[in-house]
């Protein structure tokens, strides 16, 4: 009985002793760098620290799916979950009218589908998702870059393959986030019979309050991915500036942004009473009249969202875009000049951007492109830059437009359209904050149009044609018939200036570096940066040139994408 006991006390030691080991051993293993623990949950991401020299977590879920009782909802901070989940693939786009800047039908990339799924509901209504981006270091507290991206306020997705935010990660030594938000009547709706009693529910601005969620989520995890929640920078482009600039206003960003980066756009809101004529137009256009507002709009919410889609988009009515983003009172000032005045709003660095050409990329507004969209993606999409080219201006630009450079051509006519949507809105909001005191305001207008003939020319220095510069995004998107071996050696050196600009911008808040080669004074002087084919340069403008108003075309960033 007693060697039977001691063999059992031994046995049991030696089991307690490979217990104590294996604890300790799992407490002092290193964490695989790609699991990582948000407040949420563990999400597992993917190590590319071989090929792009980053970790990504992708498809992260930020608030509840908008379905059901939460669509036309303020976001609900998504329910923790259990276990690691998944995040090697992107999130689905949000539900929007296909375009140019929308998702293939297939899914969240970029591909030739993309053309079959124009003018017709992509994407899914359950959306709301974000991607991190960091080097592939073990440095923590790096600077924040959240990302916004534009399409109108009715199209696009943050897993296009322009915004990839690897190259930009890795060589800002950032943290970069990429975000979904719901857009068009989805994202931005204003209806008394979806009112709460909430104010910030009862806004319409469910869009602007996505991203305040998601730039709540970065806050509270921004160390989980090795950032600094005290240096986060908001940066966005077209629709996405027009939302970075409301958010310097919303009182709700209070504590969640530091540096704001809006690259073609500005202070542009549309009033609670526009919001609600279109708003009514909606329910008219979605389920027809009917005796009862609170049964239209019942059933309207029962509807599929591609139905809702259909009807903002109906060519049958003049329901049209949405008006995106509402001046409401609670989410965001009733007059943005008179708050800013007043010191409501974020007094925090910025660094603004144009293109010389940007209405270039807007010929539908004024019936100047020749092919149909269908057709100028084919086209765009199988373009070799480094062939020859088979095509001349007259393909893409109609005879009226003709030529280019007389006094009534494209150039002229896409420098009207540059004036009377971006200039204007663009120095009104600069301004606004200068004189407000803000001095750290720093401004860029982007020339590069050195794209294989004759893309020059229908394009040029084009809406968007930075973004590839900024990401380093060459490779795949909307825009890679612009980047051929012959103008590699200057794009590249100017998207380095870029990067090293905004790397310097996101930590000091002042975009110098000594390879720009010229001192980059506050606005209202800016720099114009360009390249040839083999060298960049940046050129100081001592003052930007005023907008040239025309009054040929609105000042609306709606319907552009």
């Amino acid at each position: 009985m007693r060697v039977c006991e001691r063999l059992a006390a031994v046995v049991l030691g030696m089991m307690m002793a490979a217990t104590s080991t294996t604890a300790a051993s799992a407490h002092s293993a290193p964490a695989t760098p790609i699991v990582r623990q948000t407040d949420l949950g563990r999400v597992s991401g993917l190590d590319q620290s071989r090929s792009t020299g980053t970790y990504s977590w992708l498809g992260i879920p930020y608030a509840e799916p908008p379905v059901g009782a939460l669509r036309w909802h303020a976001p609900v901070t998504h329910r923790p979950w259990d276990g690691a989940r998944d995040a090697t693939a992107y999130g689905d786009g949000c539900i929007q009218q296909g375009r140019m800047f929308s998702p293939a039908p297939s899914g969240p990339h970029y591909g030739l589908d993309i053309r079959d799924g124009l003018n017709k509901p992509v994407g899914s209504e359950d959306c709301l998702t974000l991607n991190v981006h960091r080097p592939s270091t073990s440095q923590d507290n790096l600077p924040v870059i959240v990302f916004i991206h534009g399409g109108s306020n009715v199209v696009g997705y943050s897993a296009d393959p322009m915004y990839d935010g690897r190259a930009l990660a890795r060589k800002a030594n950032a943290v970069v986030v990429t975000v979904n938000y719901r857009l068009g009547a989805l994202g931005w709706l204003d209806l008394p019979q979806l009112k709460t009693g909430d104010p910030a529910n009862d806004s319409g601005n469910f869009g602007t309050l996505d991203q305040l969620e998601a730039l709540r989520f970065v806050h509270r995890n921004a160390a989980v991915f090795g950032g600094d929640a005290s240096n986060v920078t908001a940066m966005g482009e077209s629709a996405g500036a027009v939302n970075v600039w409301a958010l310097m206003v919303s009182p709700l960003s209070k504590g969640l942004l530091n540096k704001v980066i809006p690259l073609s756009g500005g202070l542009l809101f549309s009033t609670p009473e526009k919001a609600r004529t279109y708003a009514d137009g909606l329910v008219d256009a979605a389920v027809g009249t009917t005796d009862s507002r609170d049964e239209a709009v019942r059933r309207m919410r029962a509807l599929p969202a591609a139905d809702i889609i259909r009807a903002q988009t109906s060519r049958g009515t003049s329901v049209g875009d949405p008006p995106a983003v509402i001046a409401d009172g609670t989410v965001l000032p009733t007059d943005h000049h008179a708050a800013i005045r007043t010191g409501r709003f974020r007094d925090v660095p910025v660094l603004a951007g144009n293109t010389l050409e940007e209405g270039k990329l807007f010929g539908s507004l004024i019936g100047a492109y020749r092919p149909s969209d269908y057709e100028r993606f084919t086209r765009q999409y199988f373009f070799d830059p480094d062939e020859p080219s088979p095509y001349r201006v007259r393909d893409f630009i109609n005879d009226r437009y003709l030529p280019a450079d007389a006094p009534d051509g494209w150039n002229e006519a896409s420098r009207q359209l540059t004036d009377s949507i971006f200039t204007g809105i663009a120095h009104d909001s600069m301004n606004s904050m200068k004189e407000a005191g803000n001095n750290h305001l720093y401004s860029y207008r982007f020339d590069w149009n050195q794209e294989p003939a004759p893309f020059d020319t229908v394009y040029g220095a084009a809406h968007a044609m930075d973004l590839p510069f900024v990401f380093g995004t060459f490779d795949k998107g909307l825009f890679a018939f612009a980047f051929n071996h012959r103008n590699a050696p200057g794009r590249l050196q100017l998207s380095a200036m870029m990067t090293n600009s905004i790397r310097a911008f996101i930590r000091t808040g002042n975009p110098q570096h000594h390879a720009l080669g010229t001192r980059w004074r506050q606005w209202p002087s800016s720099l114009a940066l360009d390249a040839g084919n083999k060298r960049a340069t940046a050129r100081l403008r001592p003052a930007a040139d005023g907008p040239q108003q025309s009054g040929r075309f609105p000042a609306t960033l709606a319907g552009t994408k």
